[in-house]
């Protein structure tokens, strides 16, 4: 498998964007996902986008976002995950500060192609691309691909879902396992998505009733209040630490 990046192979952005997303409608609606669409990622940070080929055919792509941890004012992965990273790497762009580690925000294998290994294989990529840049550290905000068949069930109490070989039963967590990534903790407002009950309806193409309301893809329940015409979705993550050395 050739790896690429995106400063030195700009012409393998659009097939790159074109491998599609992983994710339901609503998710695209997060405010703090618009800041970092896969287009925004490639033209700020081309040298840590890459491009996994087989032959000449882009088979997965891997965005990720340098940034300062730990320092003075952060002492732990932010408990918002996703989200929390996002705005770290932008704070740190505005300030000009020097980055410390990368973040692992998004691995995108193209869809006849996954559960072959080419994920875990854009994984130790991200994990040279911390090297090459002198970094010290690789954290990734995992996004369980099981959990939406657990929507009710915490994270913590998913996340202890083990195999007898002692790996977790979510074949992703168990990817960043296999390749010796350790657990972290829990971020557990990783993602925030709120609208209207309206606006619900139109991203999940189903009705609402007050209260939790499990919505296809969601890791947990949408929280709704039809009195308030507010639906609230907030998303946790899991943060694994990969090692560079």
């Amino acid at each position: 498998m050739l790896v690429e990046n995106l400063a030195s192979r700009p012409d393998l952005l659009e097939p790159a964007l074109g491998l599609g997303d992983v994710g339901a409608e609503f998710a695209h609606h997060d405010r703090i996902a618009t800041l970092t669409r896969a287009r925004r990622l490639a033209r700020r940070w081309p040298e840590c986008f890459l491009v996994l080929l087989d032959g000449d055919e882009p088979v997965a792509r891997a965005a990720s976002v340098p940034l300062v941890f730990p320092d003075v004012d952060r002492t732990e992965l932010p408990d918002h995950g996703w989200d929390g990273a996002v705005l770290w790497a932008i704070e740190d762009v505005l300030d000009e500060r020097l980055p410390t580690a990368l973040v692992a925000l998004d691995v995108q294998v193209v869809r006849p192609r996954r559960g072959k290994g080419i994920a875990g294989e854009a994984l130790l990529a991200l994990r040279e691309v911390a090297r090459a840049r002198g970094l010290s550290r690789m954290v990734v905000p995992v996004r369980p691909t099981g959990k939406p068949d657990y929507p009710r069930l915490s994270m913590p109490g998913y996340v202890a879902l083990r195999r007898e070989d002692g790996l977790p039963e979510d074949a992703w967590l168990r990817t960043h396992e296999r390749l010796g990534a350790r657990f972290v903790k829990i971020a557990p407002f990783a993602m925030t998505v709120t609208g209207t009950v309206g606006q619900w309806r139109s991203w999940t193409g189903r009705s609402f009733v007050d209260g939790p309301n499990v919505v296809s893809g969601g890791l947990a329940p949408v929280l709704v209040s039809l009195e308030q015409d507010l639906g609230v979705y907030v998303e946790p993550n899991v943060w694994y630490e990969h090692p560079l050395s």
